[in-house]
């Protein structure tokens, strides 16, 4: 019986460390990889440095030392100044913010998903097509000819989320997806994240909501508050150890 193939790494950091303004941690020599396909959560308590990671894997901010790698190629603050290495990283990448005021920003809804595509260079006709899809496939058609202002929180995470799912990309990253959310909007979304991931996409997201992890992610990685990385295995796995959870200060006293 042939062996199962290694799942591909579309990821992956080697002993990352950041720190903001050379003074304050946020990365203490990091190393993962991100197979495709895969649910993967990066846990821990606030300030610990998930958001941090986010950034670096989405290219937004670079390590103080250590290397990034996408798709088997260096991801780097020169590369990405080439035009073509980073409409092609951006296409590939999308970014869900915690707070979706700083990610929905265009006149209208429809303008705000057209955003992406446009800047990459895709005809209009194609980026129409693109919209009406993503819209439909959300189920917030209605939403498109609104202004940002007229969203509640709940809808605003939708076009967030439209914004970048319209450029179709392989590995999507989240920044605490259920935070402020209603439960209605937070059922929304896991139930999209599953979509997604059945549809084979790629899913990273940064929280600490232990409650709702089993429904969001297959694997963990643990960051400690010292910003090192503490563990990484199957998501039941981390969440039975409780030890483990109260030493990152995820839970306390006899929990």
């Amino acid at each position: 019986m042939p062996l199962a193939a290694e799942p591909q790494i579309v990821l992956a950091c080697r002993d990352v460390h950041y720190s903001y303004l050379d003074r304050f941690p946020a990365l203490a020599g990091v190393s993962l990889d991100v197979h495709a396909g895969e649910r993967l959560a990066l846990l821990g308590a606030n300030g610990c440095g998930k958001s941090t990671l986010l950034k670096v894997l989405d290219g937004l901010v670079f390590p103080t030392s250590g290397t990034v790698h996408a798709f088997g190629r260096p991801l780097t603050e020169d590369g990405l100044e080439d035009a073509q290495l980073s409409a092609a990283f951006r296409s590939r990448v999308g970014f869900v913010f915690q707070n979706a005021d700083t990610q929905v920003f265009s006149p209208t809804v429809r303008e705000e998903i057209a955003f992406g595509p446009l800047q990459l260079g895709l005809p209009p006709d194609q980026v129409q097509i693109r919209i009406d899809e993503v819209l439909a496939l959300l189920e917030i058609t209605e939403l498109a000819d609104r202004t940002p202002f007229q969203l509640s929180g709940g809808q605003k995470k939708q076009v967030a989320i439209a914004s970048i799912l319209v450029m179709n990309p392989q590995v999507l990253l989240f920044d605490e997806p259920t935070a402020a959310l209603d439960p209605r909007s937070r059922h929304w979304l896991i139930e999209l994240m599953r979509t997604l991931a059945e549809a084979g996409k790629t899913l990273v997201l940064a929280t600490h909501d232990l409650e709702r992890l089993p429904d969001v992610a297959d694997r963990v990685l643990v960051l400690a508050e010292d910003h090192t990385l503490v563990a990484d295995g199957p998501t039941a796995t981390v969440l039975d150890d409780r030890a483990l959870l109260r030493e990152v200060n995820l839970i306390h006293g006899g929990s």
